[in-house]
């Protein structure tokens, strides 16, 4: 894998407390969007007007029912699980007259750790959802699908600190230090030292 300048780099979250103090070095730009999809859409949209970069990493917290906690994956799959407009006939996670797929594909970048599907959606989970995904965040596919249309690479990584269930927002608490650890060390990896 090639490494990345840092300066060409944009980094997302959707809460400071996912990056802790571990990015308040780095020279990428980090933006901190805001919970869901239209905070998200609104905090990318806003970036990309300022700057151009070659890639978009989104680093997350996330629940999922399959993994177990503390679990990283590269999310290489994005879907919509509160998309649903059966009522009219369109299958669930697909927007009406909507060019894109109702699947977004990213190119896998971390080999090294496991890829999965991210069903994204407005609502917390606490249990299971009608659309399959790996994890579920609330942010995910809107950066996708704004880096799908913008032209801009983008990348997801989340660390499963719950089961999305109802224990998940003590388990969050308690395994957030470990996702903070892990997000900064893994931008460690992608990124090159600036010269100049």
């Amino acid at each position: 894998m090639q490494r990345l300048d840092p300066r060409k780099v944009l980094v997302l979250f959707a809460i400071r407390e996912e990056a802790g103090r571990g990015f308040d070095d780095v020279v990428s730009e980090v933006v901190f969007t805001g919970v869901g999809k239209v905070n998200a859409a609104y905090g990318l949209t806003r970036a990309l007007t300022k700057t151009r970069p070659e890639l978009v990493v989104s680093f997350g917290t996330t629940g999922s029912p399959k993994l177990q906690k503390g679990t990283v994956v590269e999310c290489t799959r994005f879907v919509q699980r509160d998309m649903d407009v059966r009522a009219l006939g369109v299958p669930l996670g697909t927007t009406p007259l909507d060019p894109l797929p109702a699947v977004l594909d990213v190119p896998r970048r971390l080999t090294h750790l496991p890829e999965g599907t991210c069903g994204t959606g407005d609502s917390f989970v606490t249990g299971q959802t009608t659309l399959p995904c790996d994890v579920v965040d609330m942010e995910a596919y809107a950066l996708a699908k704004i880096c799908r249309l913008e032209g801009v690479p983008f990348m997801a990584v989340k660390y499963v600190t719950d089961h999305a269930d109802a224990s998940a927002h003590r388990d969050w608490i308690e395994n957030l230090p470990g996702a903070v650890d892990t997000f900064r060390q893994l931008y460690d990896t992608l990124i090159r030292t600036p010269t100049g």
